[in-house]
Formats: structure tokens, sequence, C-alpha cells
């Protein structure tokens, strides 16, 4: 079926009206035919800038009610992603889920119109699932009030578009599982790139040394401590890399994305060491100083919009700004444009740790000027020392 057929038309023309008459008429309803189905294909281009041709068929499913049903869309989704369930009752109760979140897509699509919302590979997921499983930012855990202020940087010369991935800081994206360790990739992702700037090699740091290791806690609320799947802070995680000496490589401390292990620590393996680290002001002008600088950021984010996101630049009219996610800052443009929503905003580059099935090849664009779902609300710098193997 043609998603983007053009609108027929019905046109009833009179047997006595001269040949000409008809002839003049006939030409004039191909040119309008014609400028239809162009109209139509580039609205079908137009998406695929953030869809293959499979996706609009299965993810861009919230905007047109001429899609194909929800029997058809769950088909290709349980194909797309590999889902199966063990029972008819699970695959049934499933169904039902997916179908809430169509809704729910079709929903935030209204809050969000300059992103495109969906069907991801969380879309049979209830939002509690998804938030414990997926998300991971313990909310009992907060930066405490002595923590070291980044020092107050220049902003005259920014760049207008700055991307790390363009500069050789970022690690290929990564896929925390069914784990809520977030804020271990947040803080591992933030080193790597510290690590490059100081060492000139981008080495892939181990979060499962992190979710194995660190129970970090905080000092000001008893029983709030870094936990593994259960949640986390990335400056927590600081600090205790900060006092184990470091962290080790990925491929020596490989992640597995369960906890409960012992911690298998190697002092003679660190690849990567923290010097200091410290929280940026809540100012966007410093955030951007701060990336272009130091190197990527581990902040925090609320997520609520990420669930059903597909791409383009996320831009709620309404998100609360309550946090628990984190992700990586690792880059900015000046104006993310989305032809058919007529959005043109600046935004903030998020590695996220999905995989790169989820979002833009695993990033996520959302609008800088407005603090939109609390992205500069906790925002971290770190800086590693040199190390030598």
């Amino acid at each position: 079926m043609d998603t983007y057929s053009p609108l027929y038309l019905y046109i009833h023309t009179s047997h006595e009206k001269e040949r000409g008459t008809s002839n003049t008429m006939a030409l004039r309803l191909g040119l309008l035919f014609v400028f239809s189905l162009l109209l139509a294909t580039s609205f079908a281009f137009a998406d695929d800038e953030v869809n293959t041709t499979e996706d609009l068929l299965i993810r861009q499913v919230v905007g047109d009610d001429h899609l194909l049903n929800a029997d058809h869309h769950f088909s290709i989704f349980k194909r797309r992603f590999g889902k199966s369930y063990a029972t008819k009752e699970e695959h049934d109760y499933r169904f039902s889920v997916f179908n809430a979140n169509l809704r729910r897509a079709k929903r935030l699509q209204k809050l969000d119109p300059s992103a495109v919302h969906g069907v991801t590979q969380f879309s049979d997921l209830t939002p509690a699932e998804f938030r414990r499983n997926f998300l991971g930012l313990k909310r009992k855990l907060k930066i405490p009030k002595d923590a070291n202020q980044a020092p107050i940087l220049p902003t005259s010369d920014l760049p207008e578009d700055f991307d790390w991935r363009d500069h050789g800081a970022v690690t290929p994206v990564k896929n925390q599982g069914s784990c809520g360790s977030c804020w271990s990739f947040s803080t591992t992702g933030a080193l790597e790139g510290a690590n490059y700037l100081a060492t000139g090699k981008l080495v892939s740091l181990s979060e499962q040394q992190l979710v194995d290791c660190d129970h970090e806690c905080d000092p000001e609320e008893a029983g709030a401590c870094d936990s593994g799947c259960n949640g986390g802070l990335m400056n927590s995680a600081f600090e205790y890399t900060l006092k184990a000496g470091g962290l080790m490589r990925e491929e020596d401390y490989v992640y597995t994305g369960t906890d409960g292990g012992t911690c298998k620590f190697d002092k003679t393996k660190i690849a990567a060491k923290v010097a200091n680290f410290s929280v940026v002001s809540l100012n966007e002008d410093q955030i951007a100083a701060n990336l272009v600088k130091n190197g990527p950021l581990a902040v925090a984010i609320n997520a609520v919009f990420m669930q059903t996101y597909v791409g383009g630049v996320s831009c709620p009219y309404i998100c609360s700004k309550r946090l628990d996610h984190g992700v990586l800052l690792v880059g900015y443009g000046s104006a993310g444009y989305s032809p058919i929503r007529m959005k043109e905003k600046p935004y903030w580059i998020i590695k996220n740790s999905w995989g790169e099935n989820w979002g833009e090849n695993g990033f996520y664009k959302i609008c800088r000027g407005r603090n939109i779902c609390g992205v500069d609300s906790m925002v971290s710098t770190v800086a590693a020392v040199t190390t030598s193997h």
C-alpha cells in the first residue's frame, strides 16, 4: 500500500462539450495530478531524514489515520526488534501495551512537534517498566552543596556549532541493556573524552567496574549510594574513580548488564585516572564553553519524551525537570530543521546508552535555551591525568 497516495480527483465532464475544451481540462487535470504526486512524494522524502523505508511503516505511526493497522505494526515491530513472548497471554498483554504506546506517542508528538515520535524498541514496555529498566539516575543522590564549582570561562568566541564526534573524543554508542546503569555510561563517556584530551588516545572504559565496585554514598543522605543496576549518580562515580585510582578498559572488564557480582577491579590495568571534577553552573553559555574546552560533559535529564523519540530536535512545550536519566553531552548545533514541522531550533547533541537502533543512531537532540527537561540542571565536567602503558 502506498502510504503517501495523492488525493484522487473525480471530475464529471459533459459529453456535450467540445473536444478542445475537454482536452484543455484533461491537460489541467493531468498537471494537477502530477503536482499532487510530487507534493506527496516530497513529504515522504522529508521524513526519510530520520526513517528508512521500513521505518516509515513501523515508526512514523502517530500522525496519519491512513496508515496500516496496529496488528500489522505490531508484527513489523516484533520482526524489526527481534521480540518474542513466552505465552499467548504475554503476547496479548504486550500488544495492549504497544497500542497504548501508539496513543501515547501521538500525544507526545503534539507536545513536541519539532521531533518525530513513534515506535521504538521500547514500545511494548509500560512507562514504569521503561523507567525501572532503562533509566537509573538515583533521585536520592544529590550533588553535595560543597561540590567544586567549575570556573567561569569566556564565552565570546564560542563556535556556532561544535561536535566532539568530529574531533575523535567520543567512543561508539553503547547499550546498557535492561539495567538501570545509565549513570555509569554517562561517567565513562565524560572520562573517555577527558582522557582523550589528556593523552591523545580514545579508550573505551569499563561501566561494569562502576556497576560492581562503586558503592559511593551521599554523605548528606543516609542510604543513598551508587547501586549498580538500581541507579547511581555521575558525581558519586567520579568520586569513586578518584579514590580507587581510575577505571579499567572495557575490554579488560567487560560489561554484562547485571549486578550483584564481585568486584574484579585490577589496579595494574587502570586505563584512565580522574584528576578532578566539578559542577558547571546553570548557564547555557558556560555549559557550551566547558564542553568546548574540557570535552564531553556528564548531564542528567528527564527522559519522558525519549521512550518514543525517533529523531529531530526535541523541544516539548511542557517537560518535567525531575531528573531520571544520565547521558553525555557531546556537542551543540545552531539550528535543527525539520522540513515537515517547519521548526528551526538551536540544540544540544546527547549521546545515549540504548544502542544505535534508538533515536538518531543512538543520539538525541534537545532544544537549547530554556533548560528543557532539566538538561542544564546537573552538568559535570571531569579532567583526566596522563597514564603510561
